[in-house]
């Protein structure tokens, strides 16, 4: 049966919620992997001003995609650059602070307790024993790179997770990706990528794999992993001589920034395993087509997700699958209307790691 169930886990979790700007349905399916390693974050109301909607899809374990669910937001909030209005520095420093989190000592403590929280549940379920006492999972964690780990040969974990972001703060969307998750936005019924896959073998990804010491083999770094920057897989990590952006691996997230307007229809967040199976022109017209009778934002999701699941292991969607769907509200609802600014194309080229506002698009 290997990484594959003998029948899919269809049953899904889904979650809907609203604010004053904007509606947003989620949900989340194990589909017909032997683990559910993806996570996701909803924060309608960050602050006043500001929402924020996570899709973390994690690999070799769900410790570092929960992780980044429970704290990457926390990290973007916090930062003294997000007071000052400039949350283009706070979100960089926020995905490469999870790194720096993790290889301390409360960091270390966090994934094992979230190692530890999965392991119970999955031995409460057999029956073999009680409910589980462990509590360090419990609160907030402030472990830093400076820490000396519970293990001094401790590097950090080798599970990793990707993550795709999107804050919406009055008519500003801003997007910061580091993996194969994607953020897709409708205007006027047209896909726009608001991010861009890493894989390996894009040119820009394949240079600094190889100027860092690493290289790119079948589609993988170093032979293993199928994306070129990821949220841990510090064993990718290692070269002392270069920055974290630098890495073979890297959590250095593009960012992606524009203005949204009048034609804009909804936004969606999601991990590969809806991307395998669709592309994203194919979701928007899907999920457009869904919203002309249905009004639950994560019955569409579910939909979608029903949609790509494979009949039979072997091929795509076999994954599991995660999918954020945002409705915005039209302008009238809201106090400010702004300037209706066309996108350049449905292509990412343009953000290559440094902001994009819709004004610097032709």
């Amino acid at each position: 049966m290997g990484i594959y169930l003998s029948s899919p886990k269809t049953e899904k979790v889904s979650e809907d919620g609203e604010n004053d700007r904007l509606r947003y349905g989620l949900s989340s399916m194990q589909g017909w992997r032997a683990t559910m390693e993806d996570a996701h974050a909803v924060y309608p109301s960050l602050d006043t001003s500001a929402s924020f909607f996570g899709v973390y899809d994690g690999h070799g374990g769900d410790e570092v995609s929960k992780f980044c669910a429970k704290f990457l937001h926390q990290e973007v909030l916090n930062h003294e650059a997000y007071s000052a209005g400039d949350i283009h520095t706070s979100i960089r420093h926020a995905f490469l602070r999870m790194d720096e989190m993790m290889c301390g000592q409360t960091g270390q403590r966090e994934l094992a307790a979230l190692m530890a929280e999965k392991d119970q549940a999955k031995d409460m379920i057999e029956g073999l024993i009680s409910p589980p006492k462990y509590g360090e999972s419990k609160g907030q964690t402030d472990g830093g790179s400076s820490e000396e780990g519970a293990n001094s040969d401790y590097r950090g974990p080798s599970a990793g997770s990707t993550a795709c972001v999107a804050i919406i703060q009055n008519v500003q969307l801003l997007v910061a990706n580091a993996g194969d998750s994607r953020c897709v936005l409708s205007r006027k019924g047209q896909a726009y990528d608001m991010s861009r896959d890493h894989k390996p073998d894009l040119q820009p990804e394949k240079e600094r794999i190889r100027n860092a010491g690493g290289y790119v083999r079948c589609g993988r770094v170093n032979g293993t992993l199928n994306m070129s920057r990821a949220i841990g897989d510090m064993e990718l990590k290692q070269n002392k001589s270069l920055p974290a952006e630098k890495q073979i691996v890297t959590a250095n997230p593009d960012i992606c920034t524009v203005e949204l307007c009048n034609d804009d229809d909804f936004l969606v967040l999601a991990c590969d395993g809806i991307w395998d199976c669709m592309s994203s022109q194919e979701v928007v017209d899907f999920v457009g087509k869904q919203l002309k009778h249905e009004k639950r934002l994560s019955t569409v999701c579910e939909t979608v997700m029903d949609k790509c699941l494979a009949p039979a292991t072997g091929g795509e969607g076999c994954d599991n699958m995660t999918m954020i769907l945002v409705q915005f509200k039209k302008p009238s609802t809201i106090s400010r209307v702004i300037k209706e600014q066309p996108l350049a194309s449905n292509q990412y080229s343009e953000c290559n790691g440094s902001t994009v506002t819709s004004s610097d698009m032709p």
